[in-house]
């Protein structure tokens, strides 16, 4: 698997910071890295923002762990245990992904918070909207919800579009062709390509190793990833087998979500493979179909 270079480079300006004397960094007047997201940066930790909203907190650090639990024994990634943000508060610049559960209550961000989103989205960073409301008809869209064009409306967030069947999200770990949690049949969407000809597996961003800074969804992802202390699911996705089936995709998917976050366009890379050679045949050949 090929970290992506923005990763790379995060961990080597987090381990130099921690080898600097608390001397030299007050002599120079930077803040030593909070302890805490040091630790889930070194550990590839998953970070969920905290909205305030008790009961959606806890869902979103259950489904992190889910998740996490999920990434350990199907991968060779082993986050450590989730973390949460204030974004009044904390220093972003360690962390690469955000899942934010959007809640009607969730009081606006002061404008320092959103200067460092602009900054993490801008470096790299990748945040999931997830409004939680897929069940209710007509909702999923990035202006389905008046809490997420509310807190969204200060951040740098390029055009959107819906994930198409040949974005590398649907393939960079499993093999998918939806994005359930625990809700379904939503869109996902992600930024737009800057030209509509250019073939969608072809990557997004190319200044973020083909990742979109944003994704917006609408099908509670965390409800359908979140365990107890036992490891056992918490939440009711669907009914019998069909449920189960569902809760399981919805772990396939946020896998690949964070392969495609680890990883960027590798997998995107690949798919262009034989179009390549193909291409390189033909020219060889004179040019003959």
């Amino acid at each position: 698997m090929t970290i992506r270079p923005m990763i790379r480079r995060r961990a080597l300006l987090l381990a130099a910071a921690l080898l600097i004397p608390a001397a030299a960094l007050a002599q120079t007047e930077l803040p030593p890295p909070d302890p805490r997201l040091a630790a889930a940066a070194n550990q590839i930790a998953l970070a969920h923002v905290a909205t305030g909203d008790e009961a959606v907190d806890r869902t979103a650090a259950e489904g992190l762990a889910g998740l996490s639990l999920a990434m350990a024994l199907r991968t060779t990634v082993e986050p450590g245990p989730p973390v949460a943000v204030d974004l009044d508060a904390d220093d972003l610049s360690l962390l690469t992904f955000l899942y934010w559960p959007v809640t009607d209550s969730q009081p606006q961000p002061s404008p320092q918070a959103y200067v460092r989103l602009n900054r993490f989205l801008r470096a790299g960073g990748v945040i999931l909207f997830d409004t939680r409301d897929g069940d209710v008809a007509g909702l999923g869209a990035p202006d389905g919800s008046a809490a997420l064009r509310r807190l969204a409306a200060p951040l740098d967030v390029p055009p959107l579009a819906p994930v198409p069947q040949d974005h590398v999200l649907t393939r960079s770990f499993y093999l998918l062709d939806d994005f359930p949690g625990r809700w379904s049949g939503n869109p996902l969407w992600a930024e737009a390509p800057a030209n509509p000809a250019d073939a969608p597996a072809a990557g997004f961003r190319s200044l973020n190793d083909g990742v979109s800074p944003v994704l917006i969804g609408a099908n509670a992802w965390a409800e359908a990833w979140a365990i107890d202390d036992r490891g056992l699911p918490l939440y009711a996705v669907g009914r019998g087998y069909d449920g189960e089936r569902q809760r399981e995709m919805a772990l396939r998917f946020g896998i690949n979500l964070m392969m495609y976050v680890l990883t960027g366009n590798y997998k995107s890379d690949q798919v262009h493979v034989p179009a390549l050679l193909d291409r390189l045949g033909r020219e060889s050949d004179g040019g003959r179909p």
